[in-house]
């Protein structure tokens, strides 16, 4: 699969500073605070992200200036990773490469979930990257359903809201809620 710039990719790499130490506390920044939202959700402490990345209040206001720039450059680094992803499991067989991509895609409705009421569902940034997880995920369940491996009865925007009500329930642990999705895909598959 040819590697294709995706909107939410170029606005990830516009706000990530050049300079080495500014970039590894960004990077530690948006990983305590993926981390931290996954955990308490949207009203998760700065204080807290910033101790977490290791790093001062002060290093995390001047990466991020307010509240709703740290949730939008989480979320957009989280669907650039998605779109990352699409293209690095592209050439695995068509099932293989649909259900990698949804593993990851699992993770990533976590960090969505608990900062989506603080993104206005029509933002700029949220279209950006509802857009890009679509261009990049559609090609594999395309591609799965070409080859008779995924139902032809059902769309990938099905497909991703199923994935994301499964998600959204509480489970008792990681692997409960790996079993549930388990069980879900294999509806979705028509090959075994």
């Amino acid at each position: 699969m040819t590697a294709q710039p995706f909107p939410v990719s170029e606005i990830v790499a516009s706000q990530r500073p050049h300079r080495k130490d500014a970039a590894r506390n960004y990077d530690a920044l948006l990983a305590a605070a993926r981390e931290a939202f996954a955990e308490k959700g949207a009203e998760a402490s700065l204080e807290d992200i910033a101790r977490r990345a290791g790093v001062g209040i002060g290093t995390l206001y001047r990466n991020f200036p307010t509240r709703r720039h740290l949730f939008e450059s989480v979320y957009a680094d989280e669907v650039s990773a998605l779109c990352r992803l699409a293209q690095e499991v592209a050439d695995l067989e068509p099932w293989e490469a649909l259900a990698s991509w949804l593993r990851r895609f699992v993770d990533y409705t976590t960090t969505k979930r608990a900062i989506r009421e603080a993104l206005n569902n029509e933002s700029d940034i949220f279209l950006a990257c509802r857009d890009s997880m679509y261009a990049a995920g559609g090609p594999l369940f395309d591609r799965a359903q070409q080859t008779g491996q995924v139902r032809t009865d059902m769309t990938f925007d099905d497909l991703l809201r199923m994935v994301a009500g499964i998600t959204s329930t509480a489970y008792l642990d990681d692997a409960q809620r790996d079993r549930v999705l388990a069980v879900a895909l294999d509806g979705v598959r028509t090959a075994r």
